[in-house]
């Protein structure tokens, strides 16, 4: 049994469509939060923009929903505070793993440079559902970008319940700092971890690529992009590409 935060619950499933869908559904009946859906196999697992997130055994598939104490306008900033949690939750596992890891923008954390978790956040009405997968044991085969896992980079396996354990009290107290102190801190927090700050990038937009400099998080969240004219462009939705390591 894991020990989460005074106040929260966890609901395990062997197998699931998707916790995400899980969340929906439980919100849609009353369901206020904060409430963590955890399951072994997501028959259905999803990432971004409708991208298949592969349901590998022993990885941690998790979601939790919760009512946020901050405006809705705000609430995509939880994504942020998730990455830092979980940036949080797996330098606990190993010394010196926190330097090892780092934040992409917009929802990634990376290992080496190399994916190895992502977030998927939805909302509807008061609120939010913060999904997370995490390669605990094994990586995802045959996909677009390259991925890691966490045993592969320690030679050890982590525990999902174990791995969850831990999270739940790094997004609690993550939480707790940005519903008290806003995004500020959050961002200065994340920009600190962040892969490929200051760095060449291309930015892949729905219709078009744009390349540019990786400048920072506008105050809402949005990555900034100082382009070859010497303008700068606010991105808030898109996938990056490093060109080159930043800081």
């Amino acid at each position: 049994m894991i020990r989460l935060p005074s106040g929260e619950r966890c609901q395990h499933f062997v197998s699931l469509d998707s916790t995400n869908e899980e969340a929906r559904r439980r919100a849609r009946s009353g369901e206020a939060g904060p409430l963590w859906i955890v399951a072994d196999h997501q028959a259905q697992g999803r990432g971004r923009r409708g991208r298949v997130w592969q349901s590998k055994a022993g990885n941690l598939f998790v979601t939790c929903l919760l009512t946020p104490n901050r405006p809705g306008t705000e609430r995509a900033q939880l994504s942020f505070v998730a990455a830092l949690a979980l940036h949080d939750a797996l330098s606990y596992f190993e010394e010196g793993l926190a330097a090892r890891l780092r934040c992409k923008w917009p929802n990634d954390l990376l290992l080496d440079g190399v994916k190895l978790a992502g977030i998927l956040l939805e909302s509807e009405g008061d609120w939010v559902a913060i999904g997370l997968g995490v390669n605990l044991a094994e990586a995802p085969e045959n996909v677009e970008r390259p991925a890691t896992s966490l045993c592969a980079a320690l030679g050890r396996k982590i525990d999902p319940m174990a791995c969850l354990d831990v999270l739940s009290l790094r997004l609690q107290a993550r939480r707790a700092q940005w519903e008290e102190f806003g995004f500020e801190p959050i961002r200065n927090d994340w920009l600190m971890r962040a892969y490929g700050l200051g760095g060449a990038i291309d930015v892949r937009l729905d219709n078009r690529s744009l390349m540019g400099r990786f400048a920072g998080l506008d105050r809402d969240g949005a990555l900034l992009l100082d382009l070859p004219d010497q303008t700068q462009k606010r991105i808030t939705a898109g996938d990056v590409f490093p060109l080159t390591k930043g800081a």
